[in-house]
């Protein structure tokens, strides 16, 4: 009779899965909502509100502090007269063509720096000289150079857009990895085409802070330089009519006006750099 193979005896093993592995209980409904950032945001805007709302009530003088209800009368009757959407339509054209101006300089003045040593030395000089120096300080030059019209302010607002985007861009270009330059150099990729297609992606994160910061600093130059000179070609921004309705005693319009900088000022960030950021990590994974 032939020998039986052995046969290992047979047993069941528990296997325990580790905590890090099990599946995650749903989160309930509310703390679902309480996630969204935008549900945050807003929350925390009403209760700033709340608190403008009630200093205004404590101080109970609308000439000198007006509450948000005052200001939001003042805000909806100038936007059904149509006076703030010219108001607004005159900022943001002169805006909006000095930022672009002052944008497309940095980037060159960032790209002559990262491809010569000349163009380094040239930028790292400006913005050593130019980036301290108000723009408004050069509004009186722009008014002699380009006269009372729209040329001194679309002047003064590209200077204080081009040098903080410059300097942001440029410190991008510099943090990108040796590894992406050599590769795009063993790809033959030279001037514009090896910043476009290797640089700009890389350093895309520090060019987008930039560009926020430019945003800024065109609408505090616009402002003021609307404040100190007035109409533009006969028509005034939000800046003059920030100034009129001071002169004018109109405390709650001067609010309004203010808000309205403020309500551009979120839209931008949460509707177009929010949607640019998007789109970008998304497309090249940074």
């Amino acid at each position: 009779m032939a020998p039986q193979p052995y046969l290992r005896p047979g047993y069941l093993r528990e296997i325990t899965v580790p905590a890090e592995f099990q599946a995650e209980t749903p989160l309930p409904p509310g703390k679902r909502l309480w996630n969204q950032s935008w549900l945050r945001k807003s929350v925390l805007v009403l209760l700033l509100l709340m608190v403008w709302e009630l200093i205004a009530r404590w101080q109970n003088n609308s000439l000198m502090f007006p509450g948000v209800i005052d200001t939001l009368r003042a805000f909806s009757e100038d936007m059904l007269s149509g006076v703030l959407p010219e108001k607004i339509h005159n900022s943001l054209t002169l805006l909006i063509q000095g930022y672009l101006i002052g944008s497309v300089l940095s980037l060159v003045f960032s790209a002559l720096a990262v491809s010569s040593r000349a163009g380094r030395d040239l930028l790292s000089t400006l913005t050593a000289m130019l980036n301290p120096l108000p723009a408004i300080a050069l509004l009186p030059l722009a008014l002699l150079w380009f006269g009372l019209g729209s040329g001194s302010l679309i002047f003064v607002i590209v200077h204080s857009v081009v040098w903080p985007i410059a300097l942001n861009t440029s410190a991008g270009f510099n943090s990108v990895s040796e590894t992406l330059r050599m590769t795009g150099k063993n790809y033959g990729l030279r001037g514009p085409r090896y910043v476009w297609h290797i640089l700009m992606p890389a350093a895309f994160p520090s060019i987008l802070a930039g560009l926020k910061i430019g945003w800024a600093f065109a609408w505090r130059t616009l402002i003021a330089a609307e404040l100190v000179f007035g109409a533009s070609s006969g028509s005034g921004g939000l800046g003059w009519y920030i100034f009129q309705n001071r002169n004018e005693l109109f405390t709650d319009h001067v609010f309004a006006g203010l808000l309205t900088v403020v309500i551009i000022g979120l839209l931008v960030e949460g509707v177009i750099f929010a949607g640019i950021e998007r789109l970008t990590v998304k497309r090249w994974n940074i």
